[in-house]
């Protein structure tokens, strides 16, 4: 066979392999579109909002940084071998970073005032918050132009003393003078902030119970993940109870041994009188949790096997605080400021701060704690069945009812 017959069939054969590679792949692509078209499109989501979308970006921007620092660093080598003077004053670049820091470190202190500024608490509802606002002011004040002073020389030495080959550093190692200032002017300003708290929190905690005016009581009982409100009865006194004595009918573990106890009533709510003093007496039945109305500027914590107490003054109306805030759905709110458990965040409640009128109103329609099945189990005498209530019956006719009742509880 001759040379050139021989390479000729070779082409044929590796021309025909080839057409058939591309007839298969052709095929092969057709029916692989063919099939994506069939198939049901995926809802990918928006990614964006997906953790691994910023951690891949956080990445990309940390690699795009590298290579601008390996090229920076190329060109000062290849400019160094060279023989030629230093090409980035890295000193000036330093120090002008410093400066732009400053203006936007400033700029952010700004925009916290104006932006997060409008996210605090509104003014205190209560008597005792007045002062406690007071103290926060004076405090976010201080510590503001102590904040941006410092940051001003801190900055704007770094920027001005620079270092430069042309001045010398002078070695300063020590000034008595400076040092009494910054040692006994903050120590000055500490001490007026800590007489300032411990005076005001002694004069919450610390009160001369005035037996013309006494604090309306209210007890409190904290649980996973609830909080149960306890009102006296005709005597003003809340009665005393005992962990012992709690049962699936008694759950508070209220003892009516305590004649106290008998006319106590519980309520689904804690509505307040507004303009007068309010006794918290809080217990808790389990774990520690925390009673916290920021309104009131009131928090204390709940603490198993213990009562604390916490006495305030409420001073405006749920109404007020609607029409001051122009939101009519505003409401005082009662939380647990103490991670509890797992339901921690709905361990909440509404309060509602009324006039005199409205307190007597509501206090006149809430049932006793105690019941049939109390009695029975502390063999106490049975009430007998209230009378029917007219239609036009007042909530002075339900404190005649409450009345006798407490009689026969004694």
């Amino acid at each position: 066979m001759s040379l050139r017959k021989f390479i000729t069939n070779k082409t044929t054969a590796a021309l025909a392999v080839l057409l058939t590679v591309f007839a298969n792949t052709s095929a092969f692509a057709q029916e692989a579109a063919a099939g994506a078209a069939a198939a049901p499109k995926v809802d990918m989501g928006e990614i964006y909002k997906s953790v691994i979308f910023y951690i891949l970006i956080f990445l990309a921007v940390c690699l795009f940084i590298a290579i601008i620092g390996k090229s920076i660093k190329v060109y000062e080598l290849s400019r160094e071998a060279q023989g030629k003077p230093v090409g980035i004053n890295w000193n000036r670049v330093h120090a002008s970073l410093f400066a732009l820091f400053l203006v936007l470190g400033l700029y952010g202190v700004y925009w916290e005032y104006t932006v997060h500024g409008s996210m605090l608490l509104p003014d205190a509802a209560s008597e005792h918050g007045k002062k406690i606002d007071e103290m926060f002011n004076l405090t976010l004040i201080i510590t503001t132009i102590v904040f941006i002073a410092t940051h001003i020389l801190l900055f704007g030495f770094s920027y001005i003393y620079r270092y430069s080959a042309k001045r010398k550093a002078y070695y300063y190692p020590h000034n008595n003078t400076i040092e009494k200032i910054w040692t006994i002017v903050p120590a000055l300003v500490l001490t007026v902030l800590v007489l300032m708290g411990f005076l005001t929190w002694r004069s919450i905690f610390f009160k001369v119970e005035d037996p013309n005016h006494k604090p309306l009581q209210i007890e409190v009982t904290s649980e996973q993940f609830k909080w149960s409100f306890r009102y006296p009865g005709a005597d003003g006194i809340v009665g005393t109870k005992n962990y012992k004595l709690t049962t699936a009918t008694n759950q508070l573990g209220i003892d009516f041994k305590d004649i106290n106890s008998r006319d106590d009533e519980m309520a689904d709510e804690m509505v307040l009188p507004v303009g007068k003093p309010v006794k918290l007496i809080l217990t808790s039945k389990d774990v520690i949790h925390s009673f916290y109305m920021p309104h009131f500027r009131v928090q204390l914590n709940t603490v198993p096997g213990m009562k604390t107490f916490f006495e305030f003054t409420p001073t405006k109306t749920t109404a007020q605080m609607q029409q001051e805030t122009n939101d009519p759905n505003f409401k005082f709110i009662l939380l647990c400021a103490k991670i509890c458990g797992s339901g921690h965040y709905n361990m909440q409640k509404v309060v509602r701060v009324v006039s005199d009128a409205e307190y007597k109103t509501w206090i006149a329609e809430q049932k006793t704690y105690l019941n049939d099945d109390l009695r029975k189990q502390f063999n106490l005498p049975v009430a007998p069945a209230a009378p029917k209530a007219a239609s036009d019956s007042t909530a002075k006719d339900s404190a005649a009812v409450k009345t006798n009742q407490m009689a026969l509880n004694k």
